[in-house]
């Protein structure tokens, strides 16, 4: 890794006065993968000196973003934190929207994510899991890339107005490529994506995983734009053709319904 991590503009030049804040938040999201960690690690994550990691994250310490273990010396994601995530969830309607999900997986049995986009990833916002055995997790938080799951393509497929919009990824072709099935080129994501417009569904065909199938619809606010989806995940052997039809009806159906309670929040 390069020994400090730099806020670049769009052409590729570090961009002034953002180069601190972007650390800050680069630490932040370091412990998404790592629960407790020390100011060493984190500077060996980031590739950062370790003097400017201490200096970040006492400095996160210090207004409550990190805690800190006293007897271990690591440091964790703290209250601040916690109370600006759930402030977030909420005046995005998630708690609001819960019951929904909620009967999505209990009518269905399978696993239920809501995710939105966060660059070219999908962030899980909630997930709730199957009642089967056999099922597929990722905990709230986890990415996904968005050229590789169902949600992404949702995502994508209608973020423009009610009618869709073009493709938008910034990522340099070829796409990562996680399975046999994973859509690598620009062409190929654009030509899916005009299927996903046209049924008004995306479906994650093993893109990502070997053995895992979803099929995702758009949430969308009050200008048809879509700003989350919900996606009903698991074993492809419980989404084959006998099942889909079905499946794909109870998503459809539900993400019109969280359309409709997301309209009526305050502010949307």
């Amino acid at each position: 890794m390069t020994e400090e991590i730099d806020a670049r503009g769009a052409a590729g030049r570090p961009t002034p006065g953002t180069q601190s804040v972007d650390r800050a938040v680069a630490v932040l999201r370091s412990f998404e993968g790592a629960a407790r960690q020390t100011p060493t690690e984190v500077a060996h994550r980031l590739g950062l000196s370790v003097s400017t990691a201490h200096r970040i994250v006492r400095a996160l310490y210090d207004t409550g973003m990190l805690g800190r273990d006293a007897q271990t010396e690591r440091y964790f994601l703290g209250p601040t934190t916690a109370i600006l995530g759930r402030l977030a969830l909420e005046r995005m309607g998630t708690t609001l929207l819960q019951p929904e999900l909620t009967a999505l997986r209990d009518g269905t049995g399978e696993a239920v994510s809501l995710g939105v986009r966060v660059g070219d990833e999908v962030a899980v916002l909630l997930h709730l899991p199957s009642t089967h055995p056999l099922r597929y997790d990722q905990p709230p938080g986890a990415r996904n890339p968005i050229h590789g799951c169902a949600m992404g393509k949702a995502l994508l497929a209608f973020a423009g107005d009610a009618d869709g919009a073009e493709a938008g990824v910034a990522m340099e072709e070829p796409y990562r490529r996680y399975t046999p099935a994973t859509l690598t080129t620009r062409a190929a994501l654009e030509e899916d994506l005009a299927r996903v417009r046209e049924r008004g569904y995306a479906v994650n065909e093993e893109e990502r995983l070997i053995g895992v199938r979803a099929v995702a619809a758009p949430v969308r606010d009050g200008a048809g734009r879509a700003f989350a989806a919900v996606a009903l995940q698991g074993p492809a052997v419980r989404f084959g053709p006998d099942r889909m039809p079905g499946l794909t009806e109870a998503v459809l159906a539900a993400a019109g319904r969280l359309t409709a309670l997301h309209r009526h929040l305050p502010g949307a």
